[in-house]
Parts: C-alpha cells; structure tokens; sequence
C-alpha cells in the first residue's frame, strides 16, 4: 500500500485576522475551497511549514501547481512543484516564508482551519507586510503536513528528560506556546521569552510545572545568554530547545553546551531570522552555518 506524502500544497484563504498584542497578528486560514484542508494534519508544538503569499497587485500567490503532471484533486504532492516555483522570476514567483502551526481545529460546520501568529517588525519583510494587510477571502498556499507525525516537528525530548529549557524571542513565541499546551503534567520547564515591548506578554496555557521568564527589550532585558546565565538548573537530565534570532541561537547554544555540559544532541536550535539578513538570504547560506 502507497504511503501519503509527509507534506503536500493546500490552497488556503483567508478566514479571520486578529491583533495579539502590539508584534503579534494571528491570521485564520480555512481551505479554498474549505473540504481541500480535510488531509492537514500538523503534530503540534512547533509544527513548522512553508508559506506561500502574493506579491501586492496579485490575488493568489503564484505557485505552478501542476508541475510535473500533479493532480489538483490529489493535493498537490509532486517535488516537480517546488522546482518549478524556484524557476520563476523572484518578481512573480509567489512570496515563500516558514512559520509555525499556532493551533488547528474542525469548525463546527465540520471545515478544518489553523493558525498562523505573524511577528511584526516596523522593518519587516514582504510577509510582515502581507500580514498588517490581510484580510477574509484573501488568498494564499501552504506546503504543509499531511501526516501528523512528520519532520518538521522538532520539539522532541528524549526519554530519559527529566526537565526542559526553552529561549525564544517573538519570532518563536508562537512555537512555544503550542509547545507549553503540549507538554504533560508536571513537567518541569524553564522558559525566557524575548520580546519587543510589555503588551507583547500573551497570555500562556499550560498542564506543566512552567517558569517562565518574560525578558522585555523597551524595559532594558538582558540578552539571552546573560538571563539564562544567571539562572539556577533544576537537578536532573536537560533537553533544552532554543529558537528566534540566529546569532542569540548560536551564543545561547555555545553557552549551555559549552558552560553548562549539556549534551550537544539534546539541544534543538533553530534559527529562524538573522538580523540583517532576510529568510531567501538565509536559505542561500552554506550547510552548516547555524553551527555553533
């Protein structure tokens, strides 16, 4: 029997936007048509996908979805898609950003939808742009999970864990709070989150026994590595997970490997922007640049 593709391309449009707080938009998307979301299946914490927005002046991102003879009824799973994307000028090829799976959940007249939580820059890119902007029945496309369990869940603790550290700045708070819901009972977690300003301190759900430390930079905050420094660890095996700026990543990552001997393989970093740099320019880097 043939297995589903991990990931496939859903046509998305908007359904819903809400302000946050003052660097966070939350944006519903629901299927176009709506039945077209009944096979996303994100797995939760810091489920990540790959975005795909219109340049201004479009009304759909452009994405060539029958690329190499993909079906549209069958969800759009072809590689040949993606190349033919790449192959576009940058100018009309649809916009493409990773973000993460807020939530997802079946409306009560039985359509899938999910969300995504745009950080807000007053420098912000296309995406950021996008998001100030957006609005029901605007359209978009996402590659995305079709099987909950797939490789863009990073968020995995080993089993010996005995407790969990978690940095992010406002560009990984969504990921972490879908991380805190996740979490059992009783476990124990540090957490910092770094953020812009004081209205950016969003309410958190969480089952688990959660410290968590708002680092605000309009109050002056320390950086990551001096606030996790200063920290007392819990006793017991860590995993710690650590996401936002890449060059925060990459010095927090030294320090807990380097300073404080956790074993490098349980410590998960992604860098999800770097200042100064926008994602194509990330993207376009050498393999192993986020090494630490």
């Amino acid at each position: 029997m043939t297995q589903p593709p991990p990931f496939r391309f859903f046509p998305l449009r908007v359904a819903a936007t809400r302000r946050l707080s003052p660097s966070l938009i939350r944006v519903t998307f629901e299927g176009f048509p709506r039945q077209r979301l009944d096979d996303f299946e994100a797995g939760g914490r810091d489920q990540s996908l790959s975005l795909f927005l219109p340049h201004p002046g479009q009304d759909a991102p452009i994405v060539p979805l029958d690329a190499g003879g993909d079906d549209a009824d069958d969800g759009y799973d072809g590689s040949a898609t993606f190349a033919a994307w790449r192959a576009l000028p940058e100018h009309v090829r649809a916009v493409m950003r990773s973000y993460s799976v807020r939530a997802q959940r079946n409306r009560p007249d039985g359509a899938r939808e999910f969300d995504i939580d745009f950080a807000i820059h007053d420098d912000g890119g296309p995406a950021c742009r996008w998001a100030l902007q957006a609005e029901p029945g605007q359209r978009a496309m996402v590659l995305g999970p079709a099987v909950a369990d797939n490789t863009s869940v990073r968020f995995r603790p080993p089993q010996d864990t005995e407790w969990t550290l978690i940095w992010g700045d406002e560009t990984a708070l969504p990921a972490v709070a879908a991380i805190l819901e996740w979490l059992p009972p009783g476990t124990r977690v540090k957490v910092w989150l770094e953020v812009p300003h004081a209205g950016d301190r969003i309410e958190l759900t969480t089952d688990a026994q959660a410290e968590v430390v708002w680092l605000v930079r309009d109050e002056g905050a320390p950086s990551a590595v001096e606030a996790v420094a200063a920290a007392e660890f819990p006793s017991g095996t860590p995993y710690a997970w650590i996401a936002g700026e890449s060059g925060s990543v990459k010095a927090l990552r030294r320090h807990l490997v380097g300073e404080r001997g956790i074993d490098r393989r349980k410590v998960t970093f992604v860098g999800y922007w770097r200042r100064g740099i926008s994602e194509d320019g990330l993207r376009e880097e050498p393999a192993g640049t986020e090494e630490a």
